[in-house]
């Protein structure tokens, strides 16, 4: 996709639009910011402290596969943004960010992604998760993209506060709400942590090449087991 020029105006995204559950308000924030922000995609992660990341939408399927990679791995831009409450541009995936994220810089790169733009979805002190900018060449944004990513990521904040009670993202939320349910269950399974549960499921996750949320579920639905005489 070519350079947006610096006078280019900002699609509106009507995020307060009667009728509209609060997923797809998000769904149309980060497809409007890619063609925006001269992105290939965009994803927003709702999160919480700790190991709390959960998945909420992407601008396409491919993408959220992307976005889901750092709750895999635990590192990327995404996960230090957050913790950070600043953003994390990422122009090029040099030598430097592969020494920053060893297991996240790799799987992206063989993705096609060159760059990644990580800004923090928050209201005040209160953080609520981090709206991602992906793309598959190298290069800083512009000035006013990133002034218009700074909009794009107001307006997700907008959404999920507008949509706290909306059963559509109440859904997504809650299918990924079943990865703390599979840290306790294999927890109690394997006799270890809360930290040691979740660094086991990840480890799962990256040998079988699976997203975290599906290997949460199959654990969840008893479909998968975690003990100290087999494990997975």
């Amino acid at each position: 996709m070519d350079e947006v020029a610096g006078d280019a105006q900002v699609p509106e995204v009507p995020f307060s639009s009667a009728g509209e559950g609060a997923l797809r308000r998000l769904q149309k924030v980060c497809a409007d910011a890619t063609v925006a922000l001269s992105a290939t995609g965009v994803g927003v992660s709702v999160m919480s402290g700790g190991d709390g990341h959960r998945m909420c939408t992407a601008s396409d399927p491919a993408i959220e596969r992307i976005e889901e990679l750092q709750f895999t791995f635990g590192e990327g831009p995404c996960i230090d943004a957050f913790a950070s409450s600043r953003p994390v541009l990422v122009s090029d995936f040099d030598e430097t960010v592969m020494r920053r994220w060893p297991v996240y810089g790799p799987a992206v790169q063989e993705s096609g992604i060159r760059a990644v733009f990580a800004f923090p979805l928050q209201v005040g002190a209160v953080r609520l998760g981090v709206l991602d900018v992906f793309r598959t060449r190298p290069g800083q944004l512009s000035r006013d993209q990133i002034g218009w990513a700074v909009t794009f990521a107001d307006r997700a904040v907008a959404t999920l506060l507008d949509g706290k009670d909306d059963n559509d993202l109440d859904g997504v939320v809650e299918h990924y709400a079943h990865l703390y349910q599979a840290q306790g269950m294999v927890m109690v399974q394997l006799g270890v942590s809360l930290a040691e549960a979740m660094v086991r499921l990840r480890a799962y996750a990256y040998a079988e090449d699976r997203p975290l949320s599906e290997v949460a579920t199959d654990v969840v639905t008893r479909r998968l087991r975690f003990d100290s005489s087999q494990q997975p």
